[in-house]
């Protein structure tokens, strides 16, 4: 059962981080903005509070999931480089050093 939540991503990369916000921004601004102008117009309140939190719901069904268009630049990673197989390497023989004193 848990394997089929393996397979959904996760994730976002930085460019895609950086839609979404402006996204989320821009569709909170706009809402604000119509929001307030139609809450003048017929005098209440309550039509800005509905406009804002409807704008609020849709920005969030927009930005929250990682959609594929907030993946198209993934990070290039360094190639994993595998240690020699029998004796630690250097780095790992000075962390192994430091917690003993520790």
């Amino acid at each position: 059962m848990l394997s089929i939540f393996d397979s959904i991503p996760t994730h976002m990369d930085y460019k895609g981080q950086k839609l979404a916000e402006q996204i989320f921004q821009g569709i909170i601004l706009v809402c604000a903005v119509i929001g307030f102008v139609y809450g003048l117009i017929v005098q209440q309140f309550g039509w800005t509070v509905l406009i804002v939190l409807t704008g609020f719901a849709v920005s969030c069904i927009l930005t929250l999931p990682p959609w594929p268009m907030y993946r198209r630049h993934p990070l290039p990673w360094q190639p994993v480089i595998p240690e020699s197989s029998g004796e630690p390497s250097q780095k790992s023989q000075e962390t192994q050093k430091k917690k003993k004193h520790k």
